[in-house]
């Protein structure tokens, strides 16, 4: 039996960057990009009193964005009222910015708590915001869970920073 192969070298960046930040900050990009100030480079979207809002480098669909404590804490019962509540503006905020400059017929938002349950960076928690529309899932997905992302990050980056208010 022969299998298809198909070469994605750009995946070697997230496969040699990713590190175990089940319990320690080292290793974990949502507190190097909260500590960096490199917001561009980094493509945060915005920072909170208490969180930070990050394109994702290796997105579901054009627009996904994470949202995320600025503590590293892995579980929900670790934040506090502050920083649930600010996760749950930014996840409204950046939502209606979407569906103004990008038009999306729907959203999946989601939260993988545990590695178990699929999260890549189990010790710090953060909300996926993926915008979806009616057909983006086309043949590439179908046949080989390939993603065809139609924007660059660079693009995106420079629309949603005009589009999405300050974090209050």
């Amino acid at each position: 039996m022969s299998h298809e192969r198909l070469w994605a070298p750009w995946r070697m960046a997230y496969i040699a960057t990713a590190k175990d930040a089940d319990a320690h900050e080292e290793g974990c990009f949502l507190c190097r990009y909260r500590d960096e100030q490199r917001d561009a480079e980094n493509f945060v979207v915005s920072r909170g009193k208490h969180t930070i809002c990050v394109l994702n480098r290796f997105p579901y669909n054009n627009g996904h964005v994470l949202i995320a404590p600025l503590a590293h804490k892995g579980a929900l019962d670790e934040l506090d009222d502050a920083e649930l509540l600010g996760c749950m503006h930014d996840l409204r905020r950046l939502a209606d910015a979407f569906s103004r400059i990008l038009q999306p017929h729907g959203f999946n938002i989601g939260l993988n708590l545990g590695r178990a349950a699929g999260a890549g960076l189990p010790g710090h928690l953060h909300w996926h915001l993926v915008p979806r529309w009616n057909g983006d899932t086309n043949f590439m997905t179908v046949v080989d869970d390939v993603r065809v992302i139609s924007q660059s990050l660079s693009a995106l980056y420079e629309l949603l920073k005009s589009a999405v208010e300050p974090a209050g």
